[in-house]
């Protein structure tokens, strides 16, 4: 046997023996071991024998479920994958958990395993319990989990005729360790009929109603990983401080001097509108980004990512948020659904397909920024001009150009190739930065030209003003861009700017401006 521990940072404490599942039973068929005493020595030795420990993976020693870690994994790539699922359910079950293992297995080094789970089973392989790993999952995924971790003595999984879960589960278990014989570790109600013909329960993150289940079925339970409050990772994994970038839709408002209360309102209902859709879009992005967002340093810790949010939970969070959020926007109106609904679909093709695309991506990015004050305009029927247009054009490209400057930075800290989940190489970071830069200066001499216009000289009361608007503004695009290149920016410097107190005062201070040239 050999020692592999996980080397990658977002990886669990994971400290299993790595062995071969085929090594293991050629043992119990009576083989020869590779070395020292064989399984079954060691347990008697230590008066345990026949002492059988049955784990469940999905929800237990895993947190999340494989099927949907499959499915996800398969739509990431190929948008037609949820068309391939939708034929193999019409079968069977087991038919679409084979289909979904041979369409996209995820990374198993990277899954969010739980490490309390995983110190119970070496407890007991360290006393020569024997250890069996038997989930609903397919076969073929039971395998390679079995053999990155190195912990279990047997693996059982569905196969294409056999489904095994819940019944059929207590059924086999019953039938080769006895009535009685093992101890099963497992997390949902489906569980329950194991455990009636287990001799021991252990459950994982059971709320007090199903422990109270459990040990009416047994009076050996034992309670691992007490269960978490789901609010705080459903919101984190809405991203509410994203909701900013939705401050855009009172620009045309402002922009205008319309500040009536009427306008007032309709730019609150449509900032909760694309707030909701916005975040389903988020949603979606993280579940289609699993295996990158594992991989990255930052972007592991996201709730889904990490297992805080568990996959069947964020699958069930995408269609509320935009179902709620689509019943919103239909209260301005049928033309504020169409631009709200077009931003959704910009949002999947983006999550989907164009963020993979080289300069596309960052085009689609700063065309989502540019449509939220499309939005403010159509939702309180305010006119936009063509100057404010180019600006967002030009400005929020720079932005979205900085985003993927941010993460090539990293990917040259981390001596990576290539972004994760993107198509953009090492070496494109001096091209991709000249294009911030070049675009965040195009944005400013827009703003200069708007300003020397005489349709604005004749709107602002002091319109020499906002030329300390547009100084301001040359001196946070190059600063950011300087920050980014040293590598201490935020993944998106939207969120940068919020938490950062040079540009909060900078922001302050160009406000101060324009609302001085509008009104004095």
């Amino acid at each position: 046997m050999k020692t592999t521990p996980p080397s990658e940072d977002c990886l669990p404490p994971v400290q299993g023996r790595v062995q071969d599942i085929r090594t293991v039973k050629t043992q119990k068929r009576g083989g020869t071991p590779a070395q020292g005493q064989n399984e079954a020595e060691i347990m008697r030795d230590s008066g345990v024998k026949d002492s059988v420990l049955a784990v469940d993976l999905d929800g237990t020693l895993l947190r999340s479920d494989m099927l949907f870690e499959c499915f996800w994994a398969a739509v990431a790539q190929d948008w037609r994958a949820p068309f391939t699922a939708t034929r193999a359910l019409r079968k069977s079950i087991p038919a679409l958990k084979r289909e979904m293992a041979l369409a996209a297995c995820p990374d198993v080094t990277r899954l969010p395993y739980n490490p309390e789970v995983i110190a119970r089973i070496e407890a007991w392989r360290a006393t020569g319990g024997h250890v069996v790993l038997i989930t609903a999952s397919d076969q073929i995924l039971a395998d390679r989990i079995a053999a990155r971790l190195g912990l279990f003595d047997e693996v059982f999984g569905t196969t294409p005729g056999h489904n095994l879960k819940a019944g059929e589960k207590a059924t086999f278990l019953a039938e080769r360790y006895g009535e009685g014989g093992f101890t099963y570790i497992g997390d949902s109600a489906a569980d329950l009929a194991v455990w009636q013909r287990a001799g021991a329960a252990i459950t994982v993150g059971a709320s007090s109603a199903f422990r109270g289940k459990v040990e009416a079925i047994t009076d050996k339970a034992t309670h691992l990983s007490p269960p978490e409050s789901l609010i705080w990772p459903i919101l984190k994994a809405m991203r509410p401080h994203q909701w900013l970038k939705n401050v855009l839709i009172f620009v045309p408002m402002l922009a205008s001097q319309s500040l009536s209360p009427e306008t007032l309102l309709q730019c609150l209902v449509a900032f909760l509108a694309f707030g909701l859709v916005a975040s389903a879009g988020y949603v979606l992005n993280d579940l289609l980004d699993l295996g990158p967002d594992r991989a990255h340093a930052r972007k592991c810790h996201r709730p889904l990512a990490s297992g805080r949010l568990q996959v069947p939970v964020g699958t069930a969070l995408f269609p509320v948020l935009l179902l709620l959020g689509l019943a919103t926007a239909a209260t301005l109106g049928a033309a504020f659904f169409g631009v709200i609904a077009f931003y959704f679909t910009m949002t999947m093709g983006y999550s989907l397909w164009l963020k993979r695309k080289v300069i596309v991506d960052i085009c689609i990015l700063a065309g989502l920024y540019t449509l939220r004050i499309v939005a403010g305009g159509v939702a309180t029927g305010i006119g936009l001009s063509l100057w404010l247009l180019a600006f967002s054009m030009f400005f929020f490209f720079a932005l979205a150009a900085v985003k993927r400057q941010a993460e090539l930075v990293h990917v040259k800290d981390s001596d990576q190739k290539k972004a994760a989940g993107r198509g953009y190489r090492l070496d494109d970071l001096p091209v991709i930065t000249q294009m911030a830069i070049s675009s965040g200066m195009v944005s400013i001499l827009v703003l200069a030209l708007y300003i020397n216009d005489p349709v604005t000289k004749a709107h602002y009361t002091s319109p020499t003003l906002l030329w300390g608007v547009c100084v301001l503004l040359l001196f946070w695009i190059s600063r950011v861009i300087l920050v980014t290149h040293r590598g201490k920016m935020d993944d998106d410097p939207l969120v940068f700017a919020v938490s950062d107190r040079t540009s909060l005062a900078t922001f302050i201070v160009m406000t101060a401006l324009g609302a001085a040239a509008a009104f004095i």
